[in-house]
Order: C-alpha cells, then structure tokens, then sequence
C-alpha cells in the first residue's frame, strides 16, 4: 500500500468491449500492488513470450512496492526515514535517482511537488483515510518537518541524510509513475513492443500502437473523466510512446462545517489545494507525469501556464470549476494536434 487514497480522479481508459476486443487485445494481465489495480494489455499480435514479460513486469511493481510503501516497516523507505536524521543511509541506486529526480521537481515546481511531504499528510489524517482537522500547533509542527531542500543526497557515496528530525519521505505521489516506467523498461527490454500499463486509471503508459498492424495511426485512447459528472467523458487524449497521469482532489476528501477539504495538501502552507477540479499531465516519463500532476494542481492555472511556457515538452489539461452548477473549464497546454480530443460538453 504506496500510495493508500492518494490517487487521482479516475480516467476510464477507452477499452474495447464489444467483439473487436478480440481483434485488439489478446491478453490482459492484472496485479494488485500499491492500493490499486495494475494492467498490463498486449496487442493479439505480440511475441510469443510477451505473457511472461508482462508477468515479470508485474513481479516487478510488486517489488518496488516493497522498497517504497511507508506501511511496512521492513521496506527501504521506512528505513530511511527511521535513520537518515541520525547518519547518511545507503541508498539502493535507482531509488536513489528517483529521489534526486524529486528534488529537482520540488525546485522546478516553485516546491509545489514534496517528497517530505508525508507529515502534513500524517497530521490532516489523510494518510490513512481519516481526514480531520488538525490543531494548528499539530500543523505547524508538521510543516516545519517538509522541504526537499532539507534532503541531503549524496550520488558519489550514494546516500540520503535528514537535515533534521520528524522528516519522512513519502512516494505518494510518484511512485505509481516510477513503477510504470520501470515496467514498461522490463517489457521493451523484452522486445515487447506494443502495450499499455496502467496502475488505478490515473498513472497510464503507452508504447507503441494500439492495433499495430492498421494502416493508419492507431494511437491508444485515453478517456478523460469529468470529475464532476462520473457518467461523462471531458474528451481523450491519443497516447503513443508517452505516459499520462491525472490528479484530482475528489477522489478522497471530508467536510467540516460545510467545507470540503481535499486530500492534495500544498507543502508551502501545509492546507489543502483549491481552485482546481483536476490535471491530467502528458510527457516521456510516467514517473514526471505522476508528480507534476499533483503539483500543478497546487500551483493552479496562472502558474501553470506559466511552467508549461518553460517547459513545452510537457501538456496539461486543467479543469476549473465553471460558471454554472457542475460546469467545468478546461485549459489545455502544448498538445500536439489531434492528440488532445474535447467533447463538446467538457469545453
């Protein structure tokens, strides 16, 4: 359990579910890992020995479950977090890159996107599904303990050191992302090269094409929901050879004297994220897409239009509540043409 209620609003993914099923897909493998469903769909005509690499890619997330939930004592994070403040912790390679990749994402997110931010989660009881509100000393408490910048990593010695007590690393919210590009390496790895990965609907990956031997583009189709009416589709998005991840602050939250707070927390000020319904993000890396999801979420509109400007290899779709009742607002940022694909009513 990684990531427990931390993911985002649910994108139903466009999956055949008529008799073309069997002309598209031929295998779907399924794994539960890290609070949600993992699946891994091949094309009918995939190698031979593509079910025992998409097996091997989930035996993988399964592993990396192990290194990184903060609910087993025994795993390589909560060892970190028990130890790093005392003395330097050695640090097993990829996860310490992927901890060095977060904390250049905590400076080029204006530090909206926190690996330490585990104790505010702690605190608004969010990190195991029992929101509340904290008492302010609680509060600030917590914040003191988050900052990236605290985070002392040594890639030479390979080690992570706390600039101080109560710090604790959490994954949250890029673990799922990381898990997807890990497997999607084992498959590729493998020669397998058409398939789509996905863990709970929020973190997608693709590769290749969706019915490869087409004539024309057949990208996979992403279905992207509206979180304010779950019957309805906002559009798709075309994926090939990219990763996508959508956030939303719905999908876990509570109320207290008639105000919903949700479980997205801003690390600057420790209080829940408002004025975005949601974020879906499109880039390479899936392990980007999970994190930069969530803090643009936190930064909102203005200042995400403002980092898609720097960085246009990466698109989002950001969704504000609208003018009417259950209206929404969507702003889309650097999709190439035809790839992002708006119904009428989601615009």
């Amino acid at each position: 359990d990684l990531t427990h209620g931390t993911t985002g609003e649910r994108p139903p993914l466009d999956l055949p579910s008529s008799s073309a099923a069997a002309e598209t897909f031929l295998v779907q493998f399924s794994r539960w890992a890290m609070a949600c469903e993992f699946q891994i769909y091949l094309t009918a005509q995939h190698p031979p020995h593509a079910p025992e690499a998409a097996m091997a890619a989930l035996d993988l997330i399964e592993r990396l479950e192990d290194q990184m939930t903060v609910f087993r004592p025994d795993s390589e994070i909560s060892r970190i977090n028990r130890q790093a403040a005392m003395s330097p912790v050695e640090v097993e390679p990829q996860l310490l890159k992927l901890l060095g990749e977060g904390v250049a994402l905590f400076h080029e997110t204006e530090h909206a996107f926190d690996v330490t931010a585990g104790p505010l989660s702690k605190v608004w009881g969010f990190h195991r599904r029992q929101g509340r509100l904290p008492p302010a000393d609680e509060l600030a408490a917590a914040l003191a303990c988050v900052g990236s910048d605290k985070l002392h990593l040594d890639p030479q010695a390979g080690t992570i050191a706390f600039a101080l007590g109560g710090m604790e690393i959490n994954l949250g919210a890029i673990g799922k992302g990381y898990a997807l590009d890990r497997a999607a390496e084992r498959l590729t790895g493998r020669d397998v090269g058409n398939f789509l990965i996905h863990g709970g609907r929020s973190s997608v990956l693709a590769r290749g094409a969706r019915i490869p031997w087409a004539a024309e583009d057949n990208p996979w189709l992403i279905g992207i929901g509206n979180p304010l009416r779950p019957q309805m589709d906002l559009g798709n998005i075309a994926l090939c050879d990219q990763a996508l991840s959508t956030s939303g602050g719905r999908t876990q939250s509570f109320h207290h004297e008639g105000q919903r707070y949700g479980h997205i927390l801003d690390p600057r000020t420790g209080q829940p994220a408002t004025g975005v319904v949601s974020v879906t993000v499109v880039c390479d890396s899936a392990a980007t897409a999970d994190a930069l999801s969530t803090a643009l979420y936190v930064l909102g509109p203005e200042r995400t239009e403002a980092f898609c400007r720097r960085r246009t290899d990466v698109a989002v779709l950001l969704a504000t509540e609208g003018h009417g009742a259950g209206q929404l607002q969507t702003h889309a940022w650097n999709f190439r043409p035809g790839v992002w694909r708006p119904h009428r009513q989601g615009t």
